[in-house]
């Protein structure tokens, strides 16, 4: 469970700095310093978190993919905002680059933790080998 748990943070964590270093590569409003760069790495990822679990847990009853998606869409911008407001060594020039660095980051998130849950899944099944033949 603990490796588990390490293999979906280190995946989320890595989505999330993909995320940031391609939308200030791609985006001319979006600039992240690199003092600034860990920083918003890791409140990005507690904020992204908090908003998401207070969403899924006290807003929605039953959620569906659709919702779920929309919800990490909508904490995505929410944990943006907040890092931008917080983070000095991070500026974003205006819902022309907000609205494109959220769908990067999202969609980098996303791949991420598609990655994570098949390493997850790997990593069981060679468990189940390896129990299998010894």
């Amino acid at each position: 469970m603990i490796r588990r748990w390490a293999t979906r943070l280190g995946f989320s964590l890595a989505g999330i700095a993909i995320g940031l270093l391609l939308s200030t590569a791609l985006l001319s409003g979006f600039s992240v310093s690199a003092g600034g760069f860990v920083e918003a790495t890791l409140l990005f990822w507690v904020v992204h978190l908090v908003v998401s679990f207070v969403a899924i847990k006290v807003l929605i009853r039953q959620p569906s993919v659709a919702l779920a998606g929309l919800l990490a869409l909508a904490s995505t911008i929410i944990a943006l905002l907040i890092v931008n407001a917080v983070v000095s060594g991070m500026h974003i020039g205006g819902p022309g680059s907000y609205i494109p660095a959220t769908l990067i980051i999202w969609a980098c998130m996303a791949g991420a933790d598609l990655l994570g849950t098949r390493r997850i899944r790997a990593d069981r099944a060679e468990r189940r080998q390896e129990r299998r033949s010894g």
